[in-house]
């Protein structure tokens, strides 16, 4: 991303879309407007630490385990009300929750991913109501891929991750 970052005109708005290391943070920092995968406290924490260093607030999103496979990371749906009722979060003056992300089980049965979207989208309704009832950036609930976008459009899905579909799959 940071080589990406340097190569491109300046005025494009980063979202940083994946698993984020600890130790790559403070690299992408500086530019990055969203990240959509905050799978931990400790993550967030980091995130805080590092945006406090160059004066920012970085806009977060959760990312929620919704899947049913071990390959994929976030929170579990009780694990992220704990987290957000103990409020140690709102003393993160340099990050910003705006809403939740998942990803859901890599498979062809609709009704499964359909059922994943939609226990996030009730989840995302709670923790609005609950948390962030008089946060208006609290807003984004990013689900949905190139293969199953329009389940999540229909879901609730107010960002897409549809890079395949636009760039081609990626050669590892």
């Amino acid at each position: 991303m940071t080589a990406k970052y340097e190569a491109l005109p300046k005025d494009i708005e980063w979202h940083f879309i994946g698993h984020l290391q600890t130790n790559k943070i403070k690299y992408m920092i500086p530019y990055v407007s969203l990240i959509h995968g905050i799978d931990s406290y400790k993550l967030l924490v980091e995130v805080n630490k590092q945006a406090a260093k160059v004066s920012r607030r970085v806009d977060c999103l959760l990312q929620i385990h919704i899947a049913k496979e071990e390959t994929k990371f976030g929170f579990g749906f009780e694990e992220c009300s704990c987290m957000l009722q103990q409020e140690e979060w709102k003393r993160l003056e340099h990050v910003r929750i705006c809403g939740l992300m998942g990803m859901a089980t890599n498979t062809d049965d609709v009704e499964q991913i359909k059922s994943e979207f939609c226990s996030l989208a009730q989840f995302f309704a709670e923790v609005k109501a609950t948390w962030f009832a008089n946060e208006a950036s609290f807003k984004e609930l990013s689900m949905g891929m190139s293969h199953d976008y329009h389940e999540a459009i229909d879901a609730g899905s107010t960002l897409v991750r549809v890079g395949s579909k636009i760039f081609g799959e990626r050669n590892y």
